[in-house]
């Protein structure tokens, strides 16, 4: 019996639905269910939505670095409790007593706020020592105890960590330097506590200068030097050091050097005025500059028909640069780079004061 050999039908594809040179993965993706679609763009959904999230995660961590580095650096400001400011650490530049220009800034903060932050270094005791901006603190202080306004009872501040005692200073004294109103009796006084400071390991006024004062020139620490050996020598009978000009500090430094024996009779000058303001201080200390030969004057030749000159000019330099001056009869005319009606009103009144009374020492001085 021969056996039947059986035929299957084989359906076989068109040969324009054949994929020739076609992805194998894109062909199977036409025959793959729609479960199977579903399935695999999920997958694929999931694996986008992880590598989002890592990288999120990644620049989250790198944030997260640099805010903690910027802290410790101070450049990030926060608010702090003015209870929390501690300001014994550093011997302060500024000078004790009244500030006839904290009612401005006060104005200032109330109306516009703290443009300008404190700085300030992490304590142990979770507290802040101040580093810069006494009067700004001073300034939130007063508005605080005057209005009882809680929005005062903190401060904007950039917050570092703890630095060496003498990086510290030099922080503080850096950004002072660049004040206009700050003296150089100021300084001084600064650089002989921070000598007399055990703490800081300075032998003497000389060394704190350079320290403190590393960033100024080497003319300007001379100045500083001057006046702290002045203020050495005088300063229990001055009364206004901070408002001594630095010419006249400098060379009256220069004449007790010379003449030690000055120093009696200059403070018996003083002693004898013992009300006196800031500009008749000046005028005594003034008076011990002039030299002995121009003492004595020599008399006037009066010259018949010589016009009279109507006008002089000069220059002299100041913290500010260069100021040009002209006088006349009854006039002068001073040209400089600062913004006068920025200075204190009294301030302005003071040294005005003190050049009319100066110029009326000289003995061939007309009026009118």
């Amino acid at each position: 019996m021969s056996r039947k050999r059986r035929m299957f039908d084989i359906d076989l594809p068109a040969m324009e639905n054949i994929p020739v040179g076609e992805d194998t993965d894109k062909a199977q993706e036409k025959r793959r269910g729609p479960m199977a679609a579903a399935i695999s763009e999920n997958a694929e959904a999931l694996r986008d939505q992880q590598s989002t999230e890592d990288a999120i995660r990644i620049e989250n961590d790198r944030l997260a670095h640099e805010l903690v580095r910027l802290r410790s650096e101070g450049f990030v400001t926060e608010q702090i409790a003015l209870s929390d400011v501690v300001t014994e650490r550093l011997t302060r530049d500024r000078k004790p007593g009244p500030d006839p220009e904290l009612d401005e800034l006060k104005d200032s903060i109330r109306d516009v706020g703290l443009s300008n932050p404190i700085r300030v270094e992490r304590r142990a005791d979770g507290k802040y020592d101040l580093i810069q901006g006494m009067r700004r603190l001073s300034a939130f202080r007063a508005l605080h105890l005057e209005t009882g306004d809680d929005r005062f009872a903190t401060i904007p501040a950039g917050i570092s960590d703890a630095a060496a005692l003498d990086d510290s200073y030099r922080r503080m004294v850096d950004e002072n330097l660049i004040r206009k109103d700050i003296s150089f009796a100021e300084m001084g006084a600064l650089a002989r506590a921070f000598a007399e400071d055990a703490a800081n390991d300075c032998p003497d006024v000389d060394k704190a200068v350079s320290v403190l004062f590393k960033s100024a020139s080497y003319t300007k620490r001379s100045y500083i030097r001057a006046f702290a050996s002045l203020l050495a020598m005088m300063e229990k009978v001055l009364l206004h050091p901070n408002e001594i000009p630095r010419n006249v500090g400098v060379e009256l430094k220069r004449k007790l050097d010379a003449d030690p024996g000055l120093i009696g009779q200059i403070n018996k000058a003083l002693l004898v005025e013992p009300d006196r303001d800031s500009a008749r201080e000046v005028s005594i200390l003034r008076a011990f500059l002039v030299s002995e030969n121009t003492a004595v004057s020599k008399p006037k030749v009066e010259t018949v028909g010589k016009p009279r000159r109507a006008k002089i000019t000069f220059q002299v330099t100041g913290r500010a640069g260069i100021a040009k001056c002209s006088a006349s009869s009854g006039r002068i005319e001073l040209r400089y780079d600062l913004d006068f009606t920025r200075v204190d009103r009294g301030r302005l009144e003071r040294a005005v004061a003190a050049l009319i009374e100066d110029l009326w020492e000289e003995e061939d001085l007309t009026h009118g």
